[in-house]
C-alpha cells in the first residue's frame, strides 16, 4: 500500500487558529517590540551624547548607520544558519544576544566604541526579525497570513513609540544609559519565555527528517489532530530546501524579486530617515524636547494604525493596489512635512502622522507582501534577502541625510528630496501587480521546474 503524504501546511490552513498559535504570535510581537525599541532608542540618545561628548555633526550619520550595516550582515547571514540550526534556535540566540549587547552599550565612553557596539547589536537584531517573521508565516494559515505578519510588525512600531516615551521619561532622571537598561533586560527575560513556548519551524523539522517531531508539532498546534495510519506528515518545502536562494531568481519569480528588493530599499531608507533624523531635525529647529518625543511617536502611531487596517484588506482584496496607493500618498506626506516644518504644532503633528501611516505602514505591508508573494519553500529566504538588500537603503538613507545635514541643507529641503523615492516604490508595486495576479504565491512545483 502506497503511503499517503499529508502536508503540514495544509493542516494549518484547514484548522481553526489555536492557543499555541496565539501564544507564538504574541511572543513574536514582543520580540519585534524590543527590536523596534532598541533600534529607535539610539535616535534619542545620540543628541544627548553629541552634547556631552562634543561630537561633530559629521560623525552622527556614521553612528546611525552602524546598526543598519549590522542589520544587513544579520539578514544575509541568517538564512544558512537558520537552515542548519533551526529558526527557533536562531531566534532565541539572537534575542539574547541583542539584549546583552544593549546592556554593554552602557559601558561605552567614546564614539568609536559606540559605533562598534551598535554594529554588533545590529547583527543580532538583523538575525532576530526575519526569524520571527518566518516563524509567524509558517504557523499562520494562508487566509490570515498578511494579518498575522502585520500584527507582529505593529509590535515593532509599538517598540518605537515606547522608546520615545521611555527616553523622554528616563533620560532627564537617569541619563542616556537609563533606556538602555530597559532595552537590554527586556529581551533577556523574553528569551526565557521563547525557549519553552515558541514552536520550532515545521519545515525545518521536515527537512531534518523528523516525522515524529513534526507530528508532535502538529498536535501541539491542534491537540485533536490525528494522522491516518496509512499517511505520513510532510512539508511542501522539501523540494526547494537545497536551492532556496537560487529559487528567488527562477524565471517566474525573478522580476518580482528585483522589484520587491527595490521597494524594500526605498521603504527602509524612508522609514529610517524619518525615525532617525526627525528628532534631530526638530531639535535643530528649537522645538521643545517634549514635543519632539510626541511628534516622533506620532509617526510610529500612524504606522500602527496602518498595520491594523491593512492586514484584513490585504488578505481580502490583495496587496498591490493598496500598497501602491499607500506609497504614493507617502510621497505627498513627505512634501507635507517639509511645508509644515515651522508651522503650528498641530499641523506638523498631522503631517508626521500621515507620513508615518504611509511609510511605517508601507514597511509592514511590504513584509507581508513578501510572505505572500513567495511559495512556502522560498518564503523565509525571500523575506530575509529582501530585508538584507533593503538594509542598504536604511544605511544609505540615514547616511545621505547626515551628509546633507552636515552640509547645512535646510530641513525642509531634505524632506522634499525624500518625497521622490516613495513615488518610485508605488510604481514598483504597481508593476508587480500587473505581472502577478492577486498576489498569489507560485506553487512549489512551478518553482522547482523553473530552477531545473
Amino acid at each position: 500500500m502506497e503511503t499517503r503524504k499529508v502536508n503540514i501546511h495544509d493542516v494549518i490552513d484547514e484548522h481553526r487558529i489555536g492557543r499555541t498559535q496565539r501564544v507564538a504570535l504574541a511572543l513574536c510581537a514582543l520580540l519585534m517590540l524590543f527590536d523596534g525599541f532598541n533600534t529607535q532608542t539610539i535616535s534619542y540618545i545620540v543628541p544627548v551624547l553629541a552634547s556631552e561628548w562634543h561630537l561633530p555633526k559629521s560623525i552622527l550619520g556614521t553612528i546611525f548607520s552602524a546598526a543598519f550595516v549590522g542589520l544587513l550582515i544579520g539578514n544575509f547571514g541568517i538564512s544558512p544558519l537558520s537552515n542548519r540550526f533551526g529558526p527557533k534556535k536562531m531566534t532565541v540566540l539572537s534575542t539574547a544576544a541583542f539584549g546583552v549587547l544593549t546592556l554593554l552599550t552602557v559601558l561605552v565612553t567614546n564614539a568609536p566604541q559606540l559605533i562598534a557596539i551598535r554594529l554588533l547589536t545590529g547583527i543580532a537584531l538583523g538575525a532576530a526579525a526575519p526569524c520571527a517573521i518566518g516563524l509567524t508565516s509558517e504557523f499562520s494559515p494562508k487566509r490570515t497570513r498578511a494579518t498575522f505578519v502585520l500584527l507582529i510588525y505593529v509590535g515593532y512600531s509599538l517598540g518605537f513609540t515606547v522608546a520615545g516615551f521611555c527616553c523622554g521619561a528616563m533620560i532627564p532622571s537617569f541619563g542616556w544609559a537609563g533606556p538602555l537598561w530597559v532595552g537590554g533586560l527586556g529581551p533577556i527575560v523574553l528569551t526565557l519565555l521563547l525557549i519553552p513556548f515558541l514552536p520550532e519551524s515545521a519545515s525545518y523539522l521536515a527537512r531534518r527528517r523528523s516525522p515524529v517531531d513534526l507530528l508532535r508539532a502538529a498536535q501541539r498546534f491542534f491537540p485533536g489532530f490525528i494522522l491516518p495510519k496509512d499517511a505520513v506528515l510532510t512539508s511542501n518545502e522539501d523540494a526547494t530546501s537545497d536551492t532556496r536562494v537560487k529559487g528567488l531568481f527562477s524565471r517566474n519569480l525573478r522580476l518580482g524579486t528585483f522589484l520587491l528588493w527595490g521597494v524594500f530599499v526605498i521603504n527602509l531608507a524612508e522609514f529610517y530617515f524619518l525615525q532617525s533624523w526627525l528628532p534631530t531635525v526638530l531639535h535643530s529647529l528649537s522645538y521643545p524636547s517634549a514635543f519632539v518625543v510626541w511628534a516622533t511617536a506620532v509617526s510610529t502611531i500612524g504606522g500602527m494604525v496602518a498595520g491594523l487596517l491593512m492586514g484584513p484588506l490585504m488578505d481580502r482584496i490583495g496587496p498591490y493596489m493598496i500598497l501602491s496607493a499607500l506609497y504614493l500618498f507617502g510621497g505627498i506626506s513627505m512634501l507635507a512635512i517639509s511645508v509644515a516644518l515651522g508651522a503650528t504644532h498641530w499641523i506638523l503633528v498631522f503631517a508626521v502622522f500621515c507620513g508615518g501611516f504611509c511609510i511605517s505602514g508601507g514597511q509592514k505591508g511590504v513584509v507581508a507582501l513578501g510572505s505572500i508573494f513567495y511559495p512556502a519553500g522560498l518564503r523565509a529566504a525571500g523575506v530575509a534577502w529582501a530585508y538584507g538588500v533593503g538594509r542598504l537603503g536604511g544605511a544609505g538613507g540615514t547616511y545621505l541625510a547626515g551628509v546633507l545635514y552636515a552640509a547645512n541643507w535646510a530641513p525642509d529641503a531634505i524632506f522634499r528630496v525624500a518625497a521622490a523615492p516613495a513615488v518610485g516604490a508605488a510604481i514598483f508595486v504597481g508593476i508587480m501587480g500587473l505581472r502577478y495576479s492577486g498576489g498569489r504565491a507560485l506553487e512549489p512545483s512551478a518553482v522547482v521546474r523553473n530552477i531545473r
